[in-house]
């Protein structure tokens, strides 16, 4: 590589960074200022440094109940969504069906639809059943659309693993259950960490179901960094600092399966 072609990459990559990382930088900058700096003057840094925005939400508890409320939510979602994909999984990988590549792309194709369009059933079913305004309420909703992914996921690590493996481990006299757990199941755990990281970020940031599906007792942070304009207006340096904490949980998962997720990509699943 020609040592122009270099730096002309170089500096495209430092100019992405640049353009990526500024909204984060200002928001972080934001939480700890007043809400009078941020309306009255354009400042690099905040010229009155405060953590008032901060302890506003860890002693809030219609603010602090909003993250407690999303990771109840957000883990029971990846629990299940990773315990129904892997059977799911390792069927479509390893078995050949009537209708199998159909029933696979039909499963995708919840992903790739609206949440709104599933919006009112689920609000009538769980208004008549109970569910409304309830952890498991908002965890199911989104299986909806993890599942399929999951699977999706789930299923290319799986048929990267040969068939021989399984013959062999049913020779020795494995039992189905006790050669998944104990073999298959290490052999994929990029895989696994992969489609967790994916089930815990797409529930972690959707809106339009958890907050039409909660009201009070399960309302996520996201649905309450949305009801912040009071009487005074909109509580901008509070909202920055909520903001801010709202990435903490999603960067902690990608610090524990980053090397999933690079080998995720190296075998195009990603």
């Amino acid at each position: 590589m020609t040592k122009p072609r270099w730096r002309a990459r170089s500096l495209f990559l430092l100019a992405y960074l640049l353009f990526a990382l500024l909204p984060i930088y200002w928001m972080a900058m934001m939480s700890f200022k007043t809400n009078e700096e941020i309306l009255s003057a354009f400042t690099l840094w905040p010229r009155d440094f405060t953590f008032a925005n901060y302890r506003t939400i860890f002693t809030d508890p219609a603010w602090y109940s909003g993250y407690i409320n999303s990771l109840i939510y957000v883990a029971i979602n990846t629990v299940i969504s990773i315990a129904v994909a892997l059977p799911a999984a390792y069927a479509f990988s390893r078995y050949s069906f009537l209708g199998d590549k159909h029933l696979f792309f039909w499963l995708l194709t919840n992903r790739m639809t609206p949440p709104a369009v599933f919006l009112l059933p689920f609000f009538q079913l769980y208004s008549t059943v109970g569910l409304m305004d309830t952890h498991i309420a908002v965890a199911l909703a989104h299986l909806l659309f993890n599942v399929p992914l999951a699977v999706w996921i789930l299923e290319g690590f799986m048929s990267g693993i040969p068939r021989e493996i399984d013959e062999t481990a049913a020779i020795d006299g494995y039992s189905f259950p006790r050669f998944f757990l104990t073999i298959f199941l290490p052999l994929i755990k990029a895989g696994v960490g992969v489609a967790a990281f994916f089930c815990f970020m797409f529930s972690w940031v959707e809106l339009l179901l958890a907050r039409t599906l909660t009201s009070v007792n399960a309302k996520p942070i996201v649905a309450t960094m949305t009801r912040t304009v009071s009487a005074s207006g909109m509580d901008w340096a509070t909202l920055a600092a909520a903001g801010v904490l709202t990435i903490v949980p999603g960067a902690v998962v990608i610090w524990f399966v980053r090397h999933y997720i690079a080998k995720g990509f190296a075998m195009g699943r990603v």
